[in-house]
């Protein structure tokens, strides 16, 4: 019982007086929905106050808190807008077949309604910017021991954000997209590639597609999955569905198709208790929805996949869903690699009768 009542009690400083100032602080700042987790975050500040941590552990804390807290501002007004994350060399010189792949993609991905995001440098980064176009990018740079100036499409624009750390623009990234293209590149593209893939494969980001690109003389991305096959498939590390998380061309335009498609009947998802719920773009015919029952009852840890018309209570802080259709079930929590095989079947029946 003395478990429960700490795991539930409110998340306070402990100190009544502290606790009572900081409710009525908020109250002052005004009205808002989230006004409970606004004091949460003022407690944390007060614990890390008196945790009596070295100053430059509090400095990382608070750099990181800005950071994140400026991102999300800058990415709020387009976060119904479908984003790719384009990575690979700052290196790559503007004459190279690999910049000009990255480029007719971002060209052509935008005419689908898409938008760009990419780490502003030079290279591919900027490749990915000049083929959006400034009104269609977003850029996300790092400050470096090295100067590294933003690229002239992203130097001047207001969707321009420069980190300190790594780590909170790897989780902008991903927080912000809903694609990943990987261009030939060096450790910083593979390490965002590998925490991508790491984070889908495990379920601690939704599904996504994930396009490995080069150019057509290229054996880069070959080359990497021979590696992939031969030394972790073959020494039992990875499944094969995990290899089956990335789409390998050299085809921009093929690339930008199979991103855009990942989305042409499955919209988002999110956890609803303990259900899993897809929401896609229209409902599914009761043909279809026994389709999944019977091909994917695999993923199913009990009853069966069923489908809604509304939206679920705890939903309602994404108005922009609302006319979604919703399929839910009770999802075997080790299978998240299979959940792109169920997306690309209910993708299927986009253009069904």
């Amino acid at each position: 019982m003395e478990e429960f009542f700490k795991k539930h009690q409110p998340y306070q400083t402990g100190n009544t007086k502290l606790d009572q100032l900081i409710h009525e602080l908020i109250h002052q700042a005004g009205p808002g929905a989230n006004a409970d987790l606004a004091e949460e975050l003022i407690v944390t500040a007060l614990k890390v106050h008196t945790d009596k941590l070295d100053r430059g552990d509090m400095k990382i804390l608070n750099t990181s808190l800005k950071e994140l807290r400026h991102g999300l501002k800058i990415f709020e007004p387009y976060r119904a807008i479908r984003k790719v994350a384009i990575f690979g060399s700052a290196r790559t010189p503007r004459h190279a077949p690999d910049y000009q792949a990255a480029e007719k993609f971002a060209a052509a991905i935008t005419q689908k309604g898409w938008m760009v995001i990419t780490g502003a440098a030079s290279g591919i980064m900027q490749a990915g910017n000049e083929g959006a176009g400034h009104k269609k990018s977003f850029g996300m740079n790092i400050q470096l021991p090295f100067e590294q100036e933003a690229n002239p499409v992203m130097l001047q624009d207001p969707k321009l954000v420069t980190f300190k750390y790594f780590f909170t623009r790897k989780l902008m990234f991903l927080r912000e997209s809903h694609a990943t293209v990987l261009c030939p590149g060096g450790f910083g593209t593979h390490d965002e590639g590998f925490e991508t893939l790491t984070l889908v494969q495990t379920g601690k980001t939704d599904p996504r597609p994930i396009v490995c690109l080069d150019a057509p003389s290229s054996d880069y991305w070959n080359d990497f999955l021979h590696f992939l096959r031969k030394q972790l498939l073959g020494q039992g590390m990875i499944h094969e569905e995990d290899i089956n998380l990335m789409y390998v061309t050299h085809d921009p335009s093929a690339a930008a198709n199979y991103v855009a498609d990942f989305y042409k009947m499955y919209h988002s998802m999110r956890y609803i208790r303990d259900l899993l719920v897809l929401r896609i773009e229209k409902p599914l015919s009761e043909k279809q929805l026994e389709q999944l029952n019977q091909e994917f009852k695999h993923l199913l840890k009990k009853g069966k996949f069923t489908q809604s018309l509304k939206p679920f209570e705890e939903e309602r802080n994404v108005p922009y869903t609302f006319h979604l259709t919703r399929l839910a079930f009770y999802f075997k929590k080790d299978l998240f690699a299979n959940l792109n095989k169920l997306i690309q079947r209910i993708n299927s029946f986009a253009d069904a009768e």
